[in-house]
């Protein structure tokens, strides 16, 4: 995949994480290619990236949609999520130490702060991001990059409503797992993980939006750094920095063809 297709697939990515870019909504060829001022082959291979990652669907003599996850699907990648992060575990249980220990404490900690000043968003992102430190800590680029791909899955299941999750309880999950882990009981610590995914996909009630639908066009206008949407783009990047999140804003020298049909 080239360079240019891999940029539109991140910025893709980012809109859908981002709840811009909608289940269901169209990932048309041509309106896309406009957008970003590249040729329709530049974004075939960003969308089948897309697919590749199960964020997109793409239909024979339909095209390419954000894909509309089910509860079934919700519960495998939560399971998924479960093996890989137990077998971090018994990873971690045997490898890691102190100053491990202590990165994962001062993660919870920092969790614990969020819960308690009663900023249930920031409690949210902390709490995703405890399993991606938790896995990084592991060392294995492979768990990394496949635990990498399912929570981008997962960014999917955001998109709908989300029943009001017990912050204290999958805080107190985080904080009990390093416990077991750190005493070396491993079977506890596997199970509770296992219980800890299964609480969080009884969160997920399918089936209603909530989140406004934009056009292709309106949905990527703050990730793009053309001249119209400079003044967008540097508001909503300085707002997603300040809340520790990429944008991924592609000068548009970047991604349009030097040539007439270069893909």
């Amino acid at each position: 995949m080239s360079s240019r297709s891999q940029a539109i697939a991140d910025i893709l990515t980012r809109a859908i994480i981002d709840h811009r870019l909608v289940p269901g909504c169209k990932l048309g060829e041509r309106e896309l290619a406009e957008i970003f001022g590249v040729s329709r082959i530049v974004v075939r291979q960003a969308v089948i990236r897309l697919a590749d990652d199960g964020l997109a669907q793409i239909e024979r003599n339909r095209g390419a949609f954000v894909a509309k996850p089910s509860m079934q699907e919700a519960m495998e990648i939560y399971d998924a999520l479960t093996l890989v992060e137990q077998g971090v575990a018994a990873q971690l249980s045997e490898r890691l130490g102190p100053g491990g220990w202590a990165e994962l404490r001062q993660h919870v900690e920092r969790q614990r702060q969020a819960v308690a000043a009663g900023n249930d968003a920031l409690a949210d992102v902390l709490g995703q991001e405890f399993h991606s430190v938790f896995v990084r800590l592991s060392r294995n680029k492979v768990m990394q990059d496949i635990h990498a791909q399912l929570v981008r899955r997962t960014t999917l299941l955001r998109s709908l409503i989300t029943a009001d999750f017990d912050y204290c309880n999958l805080l107190d999950d985080h904080s009990r797992v390093i416990d077991l882990l750190e005493k070396g009981r491993l079977k506890k610590a596997m199970e509770l993980i296992d219980t800890h995914h299964r609480s969080v996909v009884r969160g997920y009630i399918m089936d209603r939006a909530v989140f406004p639908e934009l056009s292709p066009r309106e949905a990527l206008s703050p990730y793009l750094a053309g001249d119209g949407d400079k003044t967008d783009a540097a508001s909503d990047k300085a707002g997603a920095e300040q809340n520790g999140a990429r944008i991924y804003a592609i000068p548009p020298a970047n991604l349009r063809r030097t040539q007439a049909g270069d893909p």
